[in-house]
């Protein structure tokens, strides 16, 4: 549907073609978009054929005073503060390939002299010394671009990208595969992994994606079961404070505080900003690179967009890294993967690079930062873990999970931020202990399950009625992968029975060594609940996914 608005938005058009090359790109074309290999990817798939009707290059002025840097101006007029960094080298006569790379929430597009971003993105100076083009970009609304900001929508962010990849297929020093049809990739975190994904649904002319730390929906990352995630959305809020912001980030914001619950307009309005339902699009290889201890877009974000790649048979893999929106507070091992396997992936899938060791279908590290690689996710069931057990809970605000505090591990990026919002071990909880009764280590990996009956009475309020639900390590006292799940209950004086999937996470238990379900009432990371009343819980039960047929990377 958006193609064909955009299609009919547009004046003079170009048809670009992916599968051919005409004499006007005949020099600036080499080979065919790379072919698959069976050891991360489904056996058989080639590039699907490309055909989208696109508009002429966008009109663009350079920016006096600061070279490669210039103003695109994009479908609806908005001017887009682009910055240009062909490779060394890099000519009409030896063009290149090229890799767009979008910045986090609030940041302009990173600059060759700016280094890594802040969740450790590989620098501008690096893709060009390897070989590839560059251009980053100031999304609409942030930077030097006008513009107003609607979360990587696909009617106006997807757009925008799309404008800039006219833009890029012009230039002399640009690798093409056919007319206007340059040979790119993508690369980025966060909101710069969203547009990925919106993206590569959207324009068939992308060859190749790495989102990092990005989302599969924005209601089930900020607000799972019907939960603000209040203490992201001020952070969030607070860095864009004093741009033009659509209408519904600021009411939903203020909801949030107001009552912890969105309103119907809002709750859709922020389901739509991609990449949802659009992932099932998206027809291009894939890394998806997801963070244990990110507590803004957990792993099950990353885990529905790698499942619905991979269902449909488009080359896919995944990564989980110690890192992201949040604190890593354990021993992170191998801090340098994330951005190798990033590279690795780019140089196959956008340079054709037959020979480059790709990551595994799924790869992880646990809290002692110890990689495993498994053939699929999930990985295949060993023993599940479990206990039961029972107690009752004073609905208090006091006592409740978090805020963290620093431990000396991890790369600290976001400690001073993060950790306000990080889960911690409650004091006010009802307990369940489960160990590891074997004689040899296990490791838990995905979503564990609960399940609990209770009855539960508290005030009248216009608040919601949740209990938050978290796994605290018994050696290290630290909550596993910083993670709470919020769990909306009915305290109408009757009994209810709930069966509820927690955030995933990655964690492993020396012989002896256990967790401890705690069920909380409060907790820094979401909006408060209603306080008042207690909760019985007659019976819990909680189930660790163990995995099996694991191999050490």
């Amino acid at each position: 549907m958006v193609v064909s608005v955009i299609a009919m938005s547009v004046g003079a058009a170009l048809l670009v073609a992916c599968s051919d090359t005409d004499s006007e790109t005949a020099d600036r074309a080499t080979t065919s978009a790379p072919q698959a290999t069976t050891s991360t990817t489904a056996a058989g798939w080639a590039p699907p054929e490309c055909a989208i009707e696109r508009p002429a290059a966008p009109d663009s002025v350079a920016v006096d005073g600061t070279p490669g840097d210039h103003t695109v101006t994009s479908f609806d007029g908005t001017e887009l503060r682009v910055h240009w960094y062909p490779a060394g080298g890099s000519t009409a006569a030896a063009p290149h390939p090229t890799l767009l790379m979008g910045p986090g929430w609030g940041s302009p597009g990173a600059t060759a002299e700016g280094g890594t971003g802040l969740f450790g993105d590989l620098a501008v100076s690096s893709l060009r010394d390897g070989g590839y083009n560059v251009l980053t970009w100031d999304p609409r609304g942030f930077g030097a671009s006008s513009g107003t900001i609607t979360i990587d929508s696909a009617e106006f962010e997807g757009r925008d990208v799309q404008t800039l990849i006219d833009w890029v297929s012009a230039q002399p020093e640009v690798q093409l595969d056919a007319v206007g049809d340059p040979r790119m990739g993508m690369l980025g975190g966060s909101y710069g992994g969203g547009i990925q994904l919106v993206t590569a649904a959207l324009d068939c002319r992308v060859d190749a994606i790495v989102p990092t730390i990005a989302w599969h929906s924005l209601d089930t990352s900020l607000y799972k079961a019907e939960t603000v995630k209040q203490g992201w959305g001020d952070l969030l809020y607070g860095i864009a404070a004093g741009r033009q912001l659509d209408p519904h980030i600021t009411s939903a914001w203020e909801a949030g505080h107001a009552t912890g619950v969105l309103d119907d307009a809002d709750r859709t309005w922020f389901a739509d900003r991609g990449p949802g339902d659009l992932v099932a699009d998206i027809a291009v290889p894939t890394l998806i690179v997801q963070g244990t201890v990110d507590t803004l877009f957990t792993l099950d974000e990353g885990v529905t967009n790698f499942t619905t790649l991979r269902d449909r048979g488009v080359p896919v893999a995944m990564l989980w890294y110690c890192g992201g929106h949040g604190a890593c507070l354990t021993e992170a091992g191998d801090t340098a993967r994330a951005g190798a396997a990033t590279r690795a992936w780019l140089d196959r899938w956008v340079r054709g690079d037959e020979t480059t060791d790709l990551a595994a279908p799924f790869e992880f590290v646990d809290q002692f930062g110890t990689s495993f690689t498994a053939s699929d996710y999930p990985p295949a069931n060993g023993t599940a873990l479990g206990a039961e057990g029972a107690g009752s809970l004073s609905l208090l605000a006091e006592g409740g999970a978090g805020p963290s505090t620093p431990t000396g591990e991890g790369s600290g990026v976001l400690d001073t931020v993060a950790l306000a919002i990080t889960p911690a071990r409650a004091t006010n909880a009802v307990e369940v202990a489960v160990t590891n009764g074997g004689d040899a280590p296990v490791t838990v990996v995905g979503a564990p399950r609960l399940t609990f009956t209770y009855v539960g009475s508290t005030p009248a309020g216009d608040a919601p009625t949740r209990v938050f639900a978290q796994l605290v390590d018994d050696d290290s006292g630290l909550v596993l992968g910083n993670q709470i799940t919020p769990i909306a209950v009915d305290l109408d004086g009757t009994e209810h029975t709930v069966e509820v999937p927690l955030e995933m996470v990655a964690h492993t238990l020396a012989p002896g060594s256990g967790v401890t379900l705690q069920l909380v009432a409060a907790t820094t990371a979401y909006a408060k609940p209603r306080f008042g009343g207690t909760i019985d819980f007659s019976a819990i039960a909680i189930s660790l996914p163990v995995a099996a047929d694991l191999a050490r990377r």
